[in-house]
């Protein structure tokens, strides 16, 4: 095999397999519903290991599928998911369920480890073949695999393929790399095909699986309960009791509150339009058309939940002509359209995962912000009502929708309460007309009278206070300290971060610039899988538009002026607010958000090539590079203290240490 073509394969293989973890892992461990980049922070502690000690003594490489297999063995064997454990069912009531699986402190450093040896092992491979090129023409051939492993996998997604779909993409390039000539002595041929055989055996039962659907955003489950006299059914998502299928007699029964938006209506005549955010199966929108709403506008961000509701719920609202099913973002969609209701519902919106391995938003984090409640203001008729219900079991979290519902409406909303203790829901209501409710009960402070609404700077509903929880604090802790260790332990110094200081300055900061690109994106175009994949492959990209300038221009100007030009623009993104943007038409805001957002990451990775063409060990360079966008990944979660916003100056503060540090790192190189 053509040197070329194994590189770029190879780099296809490293990042597919990245993406698939993230993915499948995330769908069968349930911590990492909360632990949103820990895959990825794993993958880059071990890819940058494979790339910085690809000359060890052992063929690490041929090592991969039986890690590879072994890591989906333990997850299939021990996955962690939250089991109903009642007999009725009633969602999101912890003393029903029953976790299986190891504790969080056994299982998650299980995973880390895991998947950094796994990746390491696969990034040795590619080091390997990246050695035997000119440093800028390997960075080429790696990002081009790279991008292709992008838009292989977006377009798996697209097409809610389950993971026999990647394994297989995974088991082939293993299969043809495996009997390459530069393998054909490969003393581990049976344990690799084994391996590969138990990898590709176990993906397809659990694809095969009647009750596994899998969607872009989740791994979902259902469960049938009873079927008379009506079928019943559980919707889990990640391995998590989610929705349950039921009919609105039986609806009503269990769970009245559904109703109360309707019944604060001074109006006895039902509202005229709706529009449901996150309508799921179906429920909302089932109550509706009882109550005689004549246009319904349902959105919903899965497509997978929306077919099954429109597959199974017994009062089948999704095939009523009054009902519109809009797939997309419900922030998105506020933004987009010019239409009015005289009411908007938030539904059970708390989506149950993050949107990525690479951020910590959440599906649902720009819908309860202030900015997001105007819009829902400004796009309600006179005496329209706005409702939102969850089951919040936490008196703070009232508090704080409460709180961002009267400081845009400017009234205290109702309030309305069902259940006991972990059982309890709640429903807030408020109108643009005071007097177009009437409330028995209305919201005074529970807990927190200083808790702030969430922005679109800061769109963490479920942080109580501007810190980052001592959970997530000790567990980011610990894997800087396991970085630090197997670093050492493999080289026996850390001389190689040293030499290269710059370079892992610009790997932190950059990782940093991907996380508020993907932030900002989201808010200006809506928390979906495809913005998610856009923006990655805009950034790939835009590191490869890159490359080629750098390989192109016989006289580059002086890095001093592509560092001064970088923190330009990022003073530039910084002082213009991004939600500014949300209020152009789609076009110039689409125009004017790259170029704040993928200018900044163009000029990054002119520094970063130009830097790295002159490297006397790229594949050291390279993984150092890794090993510092790990620490970026960690330092991610400030975001939970000074907003995503201020990430611009943390970003600018790191490139600054790399220009400081990048004429000691060129005298040592003797460049």
């Amino acid at each position: 095999m053509n040197d070329k073509i194994r590189l770029f394969i190879l780099s296809f293989l490293m990042l597919f397999v990245e993406l698939a973890l993230i993915r499948w892992l995330g769908s069968n461990i349930v911590f990492l519903s909360y632990f949103s980049n820990f895959v990825l922070l794993g993958s880059f502690l071990g890819i940058g290991i494979g790339f910085i000690f690809w000359k060890s003594e052992v063929n690490l490489f041929q090592w991969s599928p039986i890690l590879l297999a072994m890591l989906v063995l333990f997850v299939t064997k021990y996955p962690v998911r939250i089991e109903y454990g009642g007999n009725d069912l009633l969602i999101f009531s912890p003393a029903n369920f029953r976790k299986t699986g190891f504790p969080i402190w056994l299982t998650l450093p299980i995973i880390f480890l895991a998947v950094t040896a796994t990746m390491a092992t696969i990034a040795q491979g590619v080091a390997e073949t990246f050695a035997k090129f000119k440093p800028l023409l390997a960075y080429r051939l790696d990002i081009l695999g790279a991008l292709a492993g992008i838009v292989t996998f977006t377009g798996l997604s697209f097409l809610n393929t389950s993971p026999i779909y990647w394994g297989s993409i995974v088991c082939c390039i293993y299969l043809l790399i495996l009997f390459s000539k530069k393998s054909y002595k490969n003393k581990f041929i049976l344990l690799q095909l084994l391996a590969l055989f138990l990898l590709f055996n176990t993906l397809i039962i659990e694809s095969l699986m009647p009750t596994n659907f899998w969607s872009p955003y989740y791994k979902i489950s259902l469960l049938q309960t009873r079927k008379s006299p009506t079928d019943n059914y559980v919707l889990s998502v990640n391995g998590i009791p989610h929705q349950e299928i039921i009919s609105i007699q039986q609806r009503k029964i269990q769970e009245p509150f559904y109703w109360f938006p309707y019944a604060h209506r001074i109006q006895h005549s039902p509202p005229t339009s709706l529009l449901i955010i996150g309508s799921g199966t179906g429920t909302d929108a089932a109550i509706a058309l009882s109550k005689n709403v004549k246009s319904i506008d349902a959105v919903e961000i899965d497509p997978m939940i929306y077919q099954l509701g429109h597959r199974y719920h017994p009062d089948q609202p999704y095939s009523n002509p009054h009902v519109h099913i809009i797939i997309d973002d419900g922030r998105a969609f506020l933004q987009r359209t010019d239409h009015k209701y005289d009411m908007i519902l938030f539904a059970l919106t708390d989506s149950q995962t993050l949107i990525s391995g690479h951020s910590s938003l959440r599906l649902e984090s720009f819908i309860y912000t202030r900015e997001a409640m105007l819009a829902v203001k400004n796009h309600l008729n006179p005496n329209g009502v706005f409702a939102t219900y969850n089951y919040y079991n936490q008196p703070w979290l009232v508090d704080r929708l409460a709180r961002t519902m009267h400081s845009v409406f400017k009234q205290t909303p109702c309030m309305d309460t069902y259940g006991q203790h972990e059982n309890w829901r709640t429903v807030l209501t408020v109108s643009t007309n005071p007097s177009a409710l009437h409330c028995p009960h209305y919201w005074s402070t529970l807990y927190d009278k200083n808790i702030l609404p969430a922005t679109d700077d800061h769109p963490f509903l479920y942080l109580q206070k501007n810190n980052i929880p001592p959970m997530y604090a000790i567990t980011l802790l610990l894997i800087l300290m396991t970085a630090l260790c197997i670093t050492r332990l493999m080289s026996g110094s850390l001389t190689a971060i040293k030499n290269y200081l710059d370079l892992f300055f610009m790997g932190a900061a950059f990782l940093l610039l991907e996380t508020k690109s993907l932030a900002s994106f989201a808010l200006l175009f809506g928390i979906t899988w495809l913005v998610n994949a856009m923006v990655f492959g805009g950034i790939l990209l835009s590191v490869y538009a890159a490359i080629e300038v750098i390989h192109r221009v016989k006289k580059p100007l002086s890095l001093t002026f592509y560092y001064g030009l970088l923190l330009f623009f990022l003073i530039l993104a910084w002082l213009i607010p991004i939600n500014i943007l949300l209020y152009l038409n789609p076009l110039w805001r689409f125009i004017i958000a790259s170029v704040l957002i993928f200018m900044p990451i163009f000029l990054a990775n002119l520094i970063f090539a130009n830097r790295f063409q002159h490297t006397l060990q790229s594949t050291t360079a390279f993984g150092v590079n890794l090993i510092g966008a790990m620490l970026g990944g960690v330092l991610e979660y400030s975001a939970m203290i000074i907003g995503y916003r201020n990430l611009l100056i943390v970003i600018a503060l790191f490139y600054t240490f790399a220009l400081l540090q990048a004429n000691v790192c060129y005298k040592k190189m003797n460049v």
